[in-house]
């Protein structure tokens, strides 16, 4: 593909389910994937998974999953039993971009992407987002008390402080333009049936709340939730067999930059303007900001969406926070950000977030977004990131 601009062979989702987007789910992990997988099925048409789908690709990590070697325990739910399946220990939409090369490949015809998120019942978290840090040079920075010597168990989320405190002295962007952020997707998530964390907040509500690590505040990062996101995918040629509306992808990118936190740019989304390059290559286009309609970008705390869709060249340096402050990334702006209520409104995912921002997508794209329909949907990008501590994001593009 080096070289060379859009995809050989089209490919479409054809099917979308999704289950859960609570903060805390009764149902084991397996009844959250068959009950979004059974969705997905019926969304494409009663496709068969057993017949007519070629290949699974599962986004799974152990840590998370408490279990090791957790992608042999998603295939009975998926009806993947005795088919091809891939594990991807990346965001779901790294899992998506997987499934999309196997199509292209002409490997499969046809292809379904799960992820999940149980993070209900890991009492760790911060404990394993700490493991995954350098364990010569960082992780001793952030767990050792220097005093005493002693592990003491720092917060991961003193990066996304670093990280956001950086940002807004590069760009200008205030705090108060990042709580505006916290506000339209708690707002947008109350249109939203499915979001878990739908909220008339203010400004001053957001300004105002526990300092996690300055300048992040509690309610500048986004909540945990269960859920489940299952999307079935198509070639050009069997696609229109499944579906009526089929939603086509038209490019797509993914980067990791260095694991390093002594060498990643803190103010920046490296990882996320290189995808988005990426995608607008294949996709052929030119002007993002008039060739697309609307997105879902990640926003696992305030300052992302903002620095991502600086990085996606959306809006230019410094910009963005202007445009949110105007409401023109509200759900009747000019542009529409994480109208579905983004990771802020509808809870982290974690592996989950990026087939989350492609189910929102898909909703608007086929105009069954309900009250939270954009009014021209034609064209949709979907951005993820990784999340603390790492520096690997991915995007893709769809259209009508």
């Amino acid at each position: 593909m080096e070289g060379k601009i859009g995809l050989e062979r089209k490919i479409a989702v054809v099917g979308v389910g999704w289950s859960g987007f609570k903060p805390f789910t009764t149902e084991e992990y397996r009844e959250l994937i068959f009950e979004a997988a059974v969705k997905a099925y019926e969304d494409a048409g009663g496709i068969n998974p057993r017949k007519d789908v070629d290949g699974f690709i599962g986004v799974a990590e152990d840590l998370w999953e408490g279990i090791s070697i957790a992608d042999e325990y998603y295939p009975d739910q998926v009806g993947a039993v005795f088919k091809p399946e891939n594990s991807v220990s990346a965001d779901g939409i790294v899992g998506f971009i997987s499934a999309c090369m196997m199509i292209q490949s002409g490997v499969w015809d046809t292809a379904v992407v799960e992820a999940h998120s149980k993070i209900s019942e890991v009492l760790s978290v911060n404990d394993l987002l700490l493991f995954a840090l350098d364990p010569v040079f960082n992780r001793p920075l952030w767990n050792v008390d220097p005093k005493t010597k002693k592990p003491v168990g720092g917060h991961p989320y003193m990066f996304a402080g670093l990280e956001m405190n950086r940002y807004l002295a590069e760009t200008g962007t205030t705090v108060e333009q990042c709580a505006k952020v916290v506000v339209k997707n708690y707002r947008n998530a109350l249109k939203n049936p499915f979001a878990a964390y739908g909220s008339n907040l203010t400004v001053e509500d957001v300004i105002c709340s526990k300092v996690v690590s300055h300048p992040l505040k509690e309610l500048d990062a986004s909540k945990f939730a269960d859920g489940c996101v299952v999307v079935v995918l198509a070639g050009e040629e069997v696609a229109k067999k499944y579906t009526d509306t089929p939603i086509w992808v038209k490019g797509y990118g993914f980067c990791s930059e260095t694991s390093w936190l002594e060498c990643h740019d803190w103010g920046d989304s490296v990882y996320t303007r290189i995808s988005g390059e990426m995608a607008y290559k294949m996709a052929g286009i030119k002007n993002p900001r008039k060739e697309i309609n609307f997105a879902e970008v990640d926003d696992t705390f305030s300052y992302k969406e903002l620095q991502n869709l600086e990085a996606l060249k959306i809006f230019g340096r410094g910009e963005a926070g202007k445009f949110v402050e105007e409401n023109l990334t509200a759900i009747d702006g000019d542009f529409p950000v994480n109208p579905s209520g983004g990771s802020l409104g509808q809870g982290n995912l974690f592996c989950a977030n990026g087939l989350q921002k492609i189910l929102g997508v898909v909703l608007q794209l086929r105009n069954e977004a309900g009250k939270f329909q954009v009014s021209k949907a034609e064209v949709g990008l979907a951005q993820a990131w990784r999340g603390i501590p790492t520096t690997s994001g991915a995007v893709t593009i769809l259209g009508r």
